[in-house]
């Protein structure tokens, strides 16, 4: 993505034009067609030189909030995390390589995560890293089996 395009014009009239386009009736849909897939490739899809992936994400969590789907979607954007930092699942051995890379997804993570959930998502993060999943794993979606019981809806 070029960069300066994306915040020009109405930015969210442009993503809603977009996915329209595509046969989807939310940025939502458009994400669950497109499970794992990385915030940015979304963005790219979406338009390569005027949507960036935290449009996408905001978005996404605007959509969450209606929904009252906010944990759903915190599962959702870590599965797009570790999709795009874990390229072959959770690592077998946390040598520093991947020490690093368990953290940027974790710390993007937290950061990409809204007020009301940060300190379930830092418990789920501290879980994942005491007792890491088995080697190879990678989350397909929000609603993987590990996930939910790290994170469990709460929402009314």
């Amino acid at each position: 993505m070029s960069g300066g395009d994306a915040w020009r014009g109405n930015i969210k009239a442009r993503l809603y034009e977009r996915i329209r386009a595509l046969g989807f009736d939310s940025l939502t849909a458009f994400a669950d067609a497109r499970p794992a897939v990385p915030l940015y490739a979304l963005a790219d899809e979406l338009g390569k030189d005027d949507v960036a992936a935290v449009q996408v994400l905001s978005g996404l969590l605007a959509e969450a909030e209606r929904r009252k789907q906010v944990t759903r979607f915190v599962r959702d954007v870590l599965v797009r995390l570790l999709s795009q930092s874990l390229t072959n699942g959770w690592p077998a051995v946390l040598d520093d390589a991947n020490r690093f890379k368990v953290a940027k997804a974790l710390g993007t993570w937290f950061a990409y995560t809204p007020e009301t959930h940060k300190e379930r998502v830092d418990r789920a993060g501290d879980a994942l890293l005491a007792h890491p999943p088995p080697p190879g794993w990678q989350p397909l979606g929000p609603d993987d089996e590990l996930l939910r019981t790290l994170l469990p809806d709460e929402e009314a």
